[in-house]
């Protein structure tokens, strides 16, 4: 069996866009953590998935990123946003063909990655979990200052953006209570009653 660091080296030379060597390991942590909550969860699935999930950044021009892929109207249907999905597919099936998973393994990662922002529903438990992890991270101090310039705000406007925007997208209870827990810790943190 393959070890979640051989996933992460895998992956690593495509971590290095948009910040995902920063989301990605903290949105691994909650994704590991939500798996002793769920124990009928796939926790090797659930690994590469949240570790492959947005490789496919590293295919698209960062400009187009964020201008259309963060900032633009409507970004969570923004042609970047599918296409980084697509990208992360293919992406992630090389790094796990070259670590000599199964192909049924790699297409259960697929499924997973496909869809992951833009789909509005979970596949699966193992699903639920990538997808909350994914979100999970943007509640730390970490996520709130990668994310608030992502998104062309202050860290007090972003922290209000994730109570009222983020949370409600959730699926696990425990990803709630976890997303409220660190959202409080986090506004403490950057002083976000005062800024």
């Amino acid at each position: 069996m393959i070890t979640h660091s051989q996933i992460f080296k895998g992956a690593e030379k495509y971590m290095r866009v948009r910040k995902n060597d920063v989301h990605i390991p903290i949105s691994y942590y909650y994704a590991m953590q939500l798996t002793e909550q769920y124990p009928n969860a796939d926790k090797e699935l659930v690994a590469a998935a949240i570790i492959l999930h947005d490789i496919g950044w590293y295919s698209i021009d960062e400009d187009d990123i964020f201008k259309k892929g963060f900032q633009s109207e409507n970004f969570m249907q923004s042609d970047v946003r599918y296409l980084h999905e697509t990208e992360g597919v293919r992406l992630s099936a090389e790094v796990l063909a070259d670590l000599d998973c199964t192909k049924e393994f790699i297409q259960k990662v697929g499924i997973i990655i496909d869809g992951h922002d833009t789909r509005n529903f979970a596949r699966s438990l193992e699903d639920e979990i990538v997808r909350d992890a994914d979100k999970l991270w943007r509640f730390t101090v970490a996520g709130v200052s990668v994310a608030c310039d992502w998104f062309k705000q202050n860290p007090t406007q972003y922290c209000n953006r994730l109570g009222t925007d983020i949370i409600p997208q959730l699926h696990l209870a425990e990803s709630v209570a976890m997303a409220k827990a660190d959202l409080e810790e986090t506004k403490k943190v950057l002083c976000c009653d005062v800024l």
